[in-house]
């Protein structure tokens, strides 16, 4: 491509709501132009760069046996009512209705409609287990969209959905399609891990998130020091405790301890660590027909992780409670403790099953109770609702957890029957019972990617694309339009770079060298030959954007060198 006949946008100005490197530069380089809150058009240079990662996941998802369809964006309400998620995903699904009518809202997902195109289509376990994907537009109503392409309302996702007769063969695609998901991102040349992660409105089982390591990433995610476990904040799980602190010596008792409500309070007044403390978060848990008051206890070194306790409620959200509302069940803010199990229910973090020599409170005015013995509590409902910190040790080495950002790029889920049940989607097993399906899905933000490599991969200039993503590989700079020899080896070095089928744009504008330069590193190509003044020495310019590093070749090598180069 020519540059004097390119639609390439670039300004020195950027969004004013821009404060993410891939906002910035995106808008700035002429890649996407903004038309509404989230809402965002891909010019030609974006395009370039969608088709690149599209391709990479169209061969994996081919090698992986997997195959494309295209699922209608707008979609039938009925069906989201059948699945019974139309009210669980909230006002994030956009919904309208035609002239006649008929509700209907626009695809945030695809489950329920890869379902209606199975089933009564695919009948028998012979015809098992079959992968199909699309590459998709997606709308979310997002409430505060922002970041540019990293949380929009509309995106481009690459959504796959398995069905198979049995969980084994669910299991076995799942790791089939983790491996792939690693070499897509280990192909476009992004620093990642995949993680344990919450299901989320999606549900099923168990999922995994895909995680482009940055610092700007929205996401905190616990990595292992020494083996490859990760996990979202959400999900993440760690092992006992090394190192105990010292138990406080003492009989089981009730103690007046005036003033006392905090964690900090309290280990200051009995001289003990947090670890032989207990803290109780009390919590509305919300259904969808009713709500009801949940005690959640940790120890008071710990912190309640919201998306572990509302996942042990099965609530569909958890919100604050008021001191006055604890009042009215006859707990007492400050002093909730959980030997009296009848005021209300009850969640206790896994980690205090059987725990002794614990300090809580007596579910009296001032009051505490020491020496506490949960192995009287068999009977308990315990769960894992702890926060890790970092410094905690891996549950699967002895490695310790610390804590670094991540981008979600991907998710995928063990679905099992969720939808398959609910939507009646069925086939005939070897003994000709009807079984519904067992189903695997698997998500890749598509438009997203196009964002975190930037995110990763940038500096104060501008993008700094990799060699599989860059929208062209090589960019040839005439650095004055108006010397003839400096035309004729651009144009010369154009016409045999397009016939080795690389990617390459000419720079022939009749612009100042800065400005070129600064329109180069901005857009991010990978390598900028540079022909200017050293031309009458003979000799060309080759500025890689990764290392930043500029080096002279001769006229007559440097086509060679930059087909070694790529």
């Amino acid at each position: 491509m020519r540059r004097s006949r390119a639609f390439i946008p670039t300004t020195k100005e950027a969004p004013s709501d821009a404060s993410l490197a891939s906002h910035i530069y995106l808008s700035r380089a002429g890649f996407i132009s903004q038309v509404a809150s989230g809402l965002y058009s891909y010019m030609p240079l974006a395009k370039r760069v969608i088709k690149k990662i599209e391709n990479i996941i169209n061969e994996e998802m081919t090698k992986a046996g997997a195959e494309e369809v295209e699922l209608s964006f707008v979609t039938p309400a009925s069906l989201w009512q059948e699945s019974g998620r139309i009210e669980k995903f909230g006002k994030e699904l956009l919904r309208f209705r035609d002239r006649k009518e008929n509700l209907f809202v626009l695809g945030p997902t695809h489950e329920e409609m890869m379902v209606d195109m199975v089933r009564n289509r695919v009948t028998s376990y012979k015809q098992l287990p079959i992968n199909l994907y699309q590459i998709k537009t997606k709308f979310r109503d997002e409430a505060r969209p922002r970041f540019g392409l990293m949380r929009g309302r509309e995106f481009i996702m690459k959504d796959g959905y398995s069905f198979h007769a049995s969980v084994a063969d669910m299991d076995r695609e799942f790791d089939a399609m983790e491996a792939a998901y690693k070499t897509i991102l280990t192909r476009l040349g992004l620093d990642f891990r995949i993680v344990e992660a919450d299901s989320g409105a999606i549900g099923g089982s168990g999922s995994k998130e895909l995680m482009v390591l940055a610092g700007s990433g929205e996401d905190t995610i616990a990595v292992c020091s020494k083996c490859e476990y990760g996990a979202n904040v959400e999900a993440a799980k760690r092992s006992g405790r090394v190192t105990i602190p010292e138990a406080p010596v003492a009989e089981f008792n009730k103690f007046k301890t005036p003033n006392v409500k905090s964690i900090e309070d309290l280990e200051e007044f009995f001289k003990v660590d947090g670890y032989y403390t207990m803290k109780c978060v009390a919590k509305r848990a919300v259904y969808e027909d009713d709500s009801e008051v949940v005690l959640f206890f940790v120890r008071g070194c710990d912190t309640l992780q919201e998306v572990k306790a509302q996942n042990a409620t099965g609530a569909l959200d958890i919100v604050d409670v008021s001191e006055e509302e604890l009042r009215e069940l006859g707990l007492i803010p400050g002093f909730i403790g959980p030997l009296e199990q009848g005021c209300a229910k009850h969640v206790i973090d896994i980690d205090l099953r059987d725990a002794k020599s614990m300090i809580c409170g007596a579910n009296e005015e001032e009051y505490h109770f020491v020496n506490v013995d949960m192995s009287v509590m068999s009977e308990a409902y315990y769960a894992d609702i702890a926060a890790v910190n970092e410094g905690d040790i891996c549950p699967y080495c002895n490695g310790t957890l610390s804590f670094t950002k991540g981008i979600e790029v991907g998710h995928i889920f063990k679905l099992g029957t969720t939808y398959s049940a609910v939507l009646k989607a069925e086939f005939l097993d070897e003994n000709g019972k009807a079984q519904p399906f067992v189903m695997g899905t698997y998500g890749m933000g598509v438009s997203r990617l196009v964002a975190a490599v930037i995110e990763q991969h940038h500096d104060d200039k501008g993008c700094i694309w990799t060699k599989t993503t860059a929208p062209y590989m090589v960019n040839i700079m005439i650095s004055n339009i108006k010397e003839t020899p400096q035309v004729e080896l651009g144009e010369e070095l154009y016409a045999k770079l397009q016939a080795a089928h690389v990617e390459v744009m000419l720079d022939d504008r009749k612009e100042r060298f800065g400005f070129k330069m600064n329109d180069a590193e901005l857009i991010g190509f990978p390598y900028t030959i540079i022909i200017g003044k050293e031309l009458e020495n003979g000799l060309v310019q080759i500025f890689d954007r990764k290392t930043k590093e500029s080096f002279s070749v001769s006229k007559d090598e440097v086509f060679s060198k930059i087909m070694d180069l790529i």
